[in-house]
């Protein structure tokens, strides 16, 4: 899965960059497919005690879906460098662990360590997250930590930015004419093009036998939902309008509304999940 928007940055871990923002993440980001998540879940038939290690968990997504799934799911470790991203996390999952421990770790994916000896991951997933990352040594961190069965699913499905409509085309000419021609991405970066694809990260690493899944998503959005997902993204986040916040937000709002059909917006997706195991582990 080669990635249309990869940042400039490999690696980020300022804190300001979605701190404000958790709570639009929560409301306002898509969840996975239900597809994708049973085929998460199956990836640990016959594993009779499974401990998820989810990295770059924003607001728990992953674990959140997979809990009522994966009933025998016996531990979680959340992963985020953003301590708010981490809370919110924690209090979404809280309801609905049952039995199911949760830790968290505030840092990069790639200096994370078990807090117990005992509970190495049998799936380690990054869910639209895997850009930000330091992605080689990710990998090498989870070669030390997983157990020998584990399986490491990278998962995605790019954002409205790359997605080609009539309606995110003049939603990205808007963000240029007030952001400038280039995407914005991290903290205090631009858009660099597309780096190394993730298929060729996991050939080089431990996890080399890699299967491919893809899973066709039709979205539909209200223009409001739209306006509060931008808030989630780095390329429109508030911060990088800082005044001109307010004005865009609402020229945005009247963009989108005048694209509705109906007042829904809608968006064809692809939400691929790549599956890799050391070789030689039967899957």
């Amino acid at each position: 899965m080669t990635r249309p928007d990869q940042p400039a940055s490999a690696a980020v871990s300022d804190d300001a960059l979605f701190g404000p923002e958790a709570a639009d993440y929560v409301r306002y980001r898509p969840g996975l497919p239900d597809a994708a998540v049973h085929l998460l879940a199956a990836t640990q038939h016959g594993v009779p005690a499974p401990v998820l290690l989810d990295l770059g968990t924003g607001t728990g997504q992953v674990p959140r879906a997979l809990l009522p799934v994966l009933l025998r799911l016996v531990h979680i470790d959340l992963v985020d460098v953003n301590a708010s991203m981490l809370q919110a996390a924690s209090a979404v999952l809280e309801p609905v662990r049952g039995a199911c421990t949760v830790d968290a770790f505030t840092g990069a994916a790639h200096t994370f360590a078990p807090a117990e000896p005992g509970r190495a991951p049998t799936l380690i997933t990054c869910c639209r997250s895997f850009h930000w990352m330091a992605r080689p040594e990710v990998l090498s961190m989870a070669d030390r930590v997983a157990a020998p069965h584990a399986v490491v699913a990278i998962t995605g499905d790019g954002s409205l930015w790359t997605h080609e409509a009539d309606w995110t085309a003049a939603l990205r000419e808007l963000i240029q004419s007030y952001l400038g021609d280039d995407r914005r991405a991290g903290t205090r970066g631009t858009y660099a093009g597309p780096g190394r694809s993730y298929q060729d990260d996991l050939a080089d690493s431990a996890f080399s036998e890699v299967a491919e899944h893809h899973f066709p998503v039709t979205r539909t959005w209200a223009p409001e939902d739209v306006v509060g997902y931008l808030r989630t993204t780095s390329f429109a986040r508030p911060a990088l309008f800082a005044d001109r916040h307010h004005a865009f937000e609402a020229a945005a709002l009247r963009l989108l509304q005048d694209h509705a059909d109906g007042g829904v917006l809608t968006e064809d997706a692809v939400f691929t999940v790549l599956l890799a195991r050391r070789p030689g582990v039967a899957a």
